[in-house]
């Protein structure tokens, strides 16, 4: 299995990190390297081109130490009732809790990420029986599969790493429901829908505020996030004349809800 290391100054570990999970790692370590700090994570089995503006390489690394992350992963409580389990953790739900069962395997999506939070919780406010939900950069599948739970009548999840489809489509069928997903350009998506989930970083939602306007079906709602709390005006801005009707912060992150 080989590791992506990037070599970063100090006071570039947050952005450098940032970037890294936009390119759909699960996890980053952090390494002391003399006056650098090293950032050591996996991009898969099939890692494709990496175009970074620090310098990087790959080593090769043992899969069992790659792992050892899961020893120490726990339930997310996203909110009162709602609860997302690493699917190799046990865990007695409280009665009545809704339990979503997610394995990441080589893409980002383990559900405990502020973005992915705030997402599912304006998921679960939006979803309502029947609706058509889009899961942009859905990595592990988890907001399509919640959407699903939830009471969707379509979900679809497109993302660009080729992994993203066999772990969504495992997680769909752990949560005994159906979810469609594939590598497919967003440009290339030609349907429309109630509801638009895309929780990438702020450069790749600017690039893709056409075909993300595009999408959203008429009266329908589009959560964005991946965006800073304090710095996301310029995604707004590409995303207009959609409106914003709702902002929640988490740990420094936000997810609006457009309409």
């Amino acid at each position: 299995m080989k590791a992506l290391v990037v070599s970063v100054s100090a006071d570039e570990v947050e952005v450098a990190s940032d970037a890294l999970w936009g390119l759909g790692v699960v996890a980053v370590e952090e390494r002391a390297a003399g006056e650098w700090v090293e950032l050591w994570t996996s991009l898969g089995d099939h890692p494709g081109e990496v175009d970074l503006p620090w310098p990087w390489r790959f080593e090769e690394v043992d899969e069992r130490v790659a792992d050892t992350w899961r020893e120490h992963a726990e339930p997310t409580e996203v909110e009162p009732g709602l609860v997302v389990r690493p699917a190799w953790v046990p865990f007695a739900a409280p009665p009545g809790s809704t339990v979503l069962h997610i394995e990441p395997g080589a893409t980002f999506g383990m559900g405990d990420h502020p973005t992915t939070v705030l997402c599912l919780r304006a998921a679960r406010r939006l979803v309502s029986p029947g609706c058509t939900v889009l899961d942009v950069g859905c990595g592990s599948g988890v907001l399509a599969v919640a959407a699903m739970v939830f009471g969707a009548g379509r979900a679809e999840g497109v993302d660009i790493a080729p992994a993203a489809v066999p772990v969504t489509l495992a997680n769909a069928v752990a949560n005994e429901v159906e979810v469609a997903v594939s590598t497919t350009d967003l440009a290339d998506v030609s349907n429309t829908f109630d509801i638009v989930l895309a929780n990438i970083l702020a450069p790749t939602l600017v690039a893709l505020a056409p075909d993300l306007k595009r999408v959203l079906a008429p009266g329908g709602r589009m959560v964005v996030s991946g965006i800073l709390a304090d710095a996301h005006q310029h995604v707004l801005d590409a995303l207009a004349p959609l409106q914003v009707e709702r902002v929640e912060t988490l740990d420094g992150w936000a997810a609006v809800t457009l309409r």
